[in-house]
């Protein structure tokens, strides 16, 4: 096998207790960063697989997939090493396709292959990966999440973040509108709201009124992910764009969505890496959808690969590295407008952590 795939996984503190509408580990997120080796050329690059039990994923199956990955990615590494970046490009497509024909689902585990091919060809091109894929590093400021907690704590985390141009608020629990109530108070700009399949189609709607009354901007997955009729349903009567997030997982989803939502998260953790995200955020915009790109709750590495794709988005929430207490990785500048600076470095341009 050309390519040689080690990992190594991450329990990580959050900085405040993170809670949302289906899940409820609040202490910690757990990943894995990859790296991928080219055995015949000594070089290698680093990706990250966040593994999300929603999408069938855990620590556990992640490292059973990846060496798989690799036997399937090795069947182009040739055409990888390539000195022009034509079909270098070209040869990242076929090892993601390559991917996908080895075993169906696995976004987390694909992602973290695809990022770290993204980076070794990056830096063996000696582009930044942004730059690797024709793309601008004018991007847009990202949003700050705060999690399900009583009104009066996520108030003073929102006073902490005021410095973000627009929050993302998780809900689903009966103290959503005092909660929203209580960020109001304290915060002026922009809110997101992320039921995160929480609600239930009829409350949902007698909620609108009062989410515009409160300055909400777009209402992300209310409803569980199968239940596009809902969606539907509550977009038609909602002047508020909804946005398809766990119903948004693949490209192949997004024609189910025609029609029945406004907008789509793309995640890299989801969709399996930086090219399926690009060409899923380049698809999107082409039938017509609104596009924000998401990530989990990722180290700099998930977050600088996320980056490199996010000119091509009208939202950003990639803010899951400043959730953590402790980032192993460094590399990726917050500017004081809260766009993320992209590296100029060749490849994510990311660092272990002294």
């Amino acid at each position: 096998m050309t390519y040689r795939v080690t990992h190594e996984p991450y329990t990580l503190a959050f900085r405040d207790p993170f809670v949302i509408a289906r899940a409820t580990d609040t202490r910690a997120a757990r990943t894995i960063i990859t790296h991928v080796r080219d055995e015949a050329r000594g070089d290698e690059g680093v990706g990250e697989s966040f593994a999300e039990p929603y999408y069938g994923e855990t620590m556990d199956t992640v490292p059973v997939v990846l060496p798989l990955l690799a036997r399937a990615a090795s069947a182009l590494a040739d055409e990888l090493a390539a000195a022009d970046r034509g079909r270098a490009l070209a040869a990242l497509e076929a090892a993601s396709a390559a991917m996908d024909r080895a075993i169906g689902h696995h976004g987390g585990a694909k992602a973290g292959i695809d990022i770290a091919l993204h980076d070794l060809v990056g830096k063996r091109l000696g582009l930044p990966v942004h730059e690797l894929l024709g793309l601008s590093a004018d991007i847009p400021p990202t949003d700050f999440t705060l999690g399900i907690d009583e009104p009066h704590v996520v108030a003073e985390r929102a006073k902490r973040a005021s410095k973000f141009p627009a929050l993302k608020i998780k809900l689903g629990g009966p103290g959503d509108m005092a909660t929203l109530e209580a960020v109001r108070a304290v915060y002026s700009g922009p809110i997101r709201v992320d039921a995160n399949t929480g609600w239930q189609p009829e409350p949902a709607a007698r909620l609108i009124p009062e989410l515009i009354r409160l300055g909400v901007e777009l209402i992300e997955q209310p409803f569980p992910a199968h239940r596009l009729d809902q969606l539907g349903w509550l977009q038609e009567r909602s002047s508020l764009p909804i946005v398809a997030d766990e119903s948004s997982v693949t490209i192949d989803d997004l024609h189910g969505l025609v029609g029945v939502v406004h907008g789509v998260n793309v995640k890299l953790s989801k969709c399996g890496g930086v090219g399926p995200a690009r060409r899923m955020l380049e698809r999107a915009r082409e039938l017509g959808f609104k596009t924000f790109l998401g990530c989990m709750e990722e180290t700099t590495v998930g977050i600088a690969a996320s980056a490199s794709v996010a000119s091509l988005a009208d939202w950003v929430d990639l803010d899951g590295n400043l959730l953590l207490a402790e980032d192993p990785y460094a590399g990726l500048e917050l500017g004081a407008d809260c766009r993320w600076r992209l590296s100029p470095e060749p490849g994510l341009g990311v660092r272990p952590r002294a």
